[in-house]
């Protein structure tokens, strides 16, 4: 069974997140709030996947994501962002991210996302 942390500063986002992966069966999920959880979390779980959002506070997601890189070069992860922010995103994709989803978030973008990195 894989493990999806979702790491955003928002509950009702990584809820909706959430609910999305529980509808085609993914059911085991980790949450964080802020960059320094989901480094922390990343070391205690090991998940499978991250779905991070780029604007958070504390650690922002790009620094997140380098520090997850740090410690596991093979971490799947997978940046959220709002629109206006390609620069963070290409940046993202630099440090190693899978991949992005532009927020506000379409159920089909966030399941196919997924599921290309962990088949169903």
């Amino acid at each position: 069974m894989y493990k999806i942390m979702v790491v955003d500063d928002a509950g009702f986002m990584r809820k909706m997140v959430q609910t999305h992966l529980t509808s085609v069966g993914y059911n085991n999920f980790i949450e964080g709030e802020d960059g320094e959880q989901a480094v922390a979390l990343y070391q205690e779980h090991s998940p499978d996947l991250v779905i991070m959002d780029i604007t958070m506070p504390n650690l922002n997601g790009i620094q997140a994501l380098e520090k997850i890189k740090s410690i596991d070069p093979a971490a799947k992860v997978v940046m959220c962002s709002a629109m206006g922010q390609e620069s963070m995103v290409m940046e993202a994709i630099k440090l190693g991210a899978l991949d992005f989803i532009v927020k506000p978030f379409k159920q089909e973008r966030i399941i196919q996302t997924v599921t290309k990195v962990l088949p169903l």
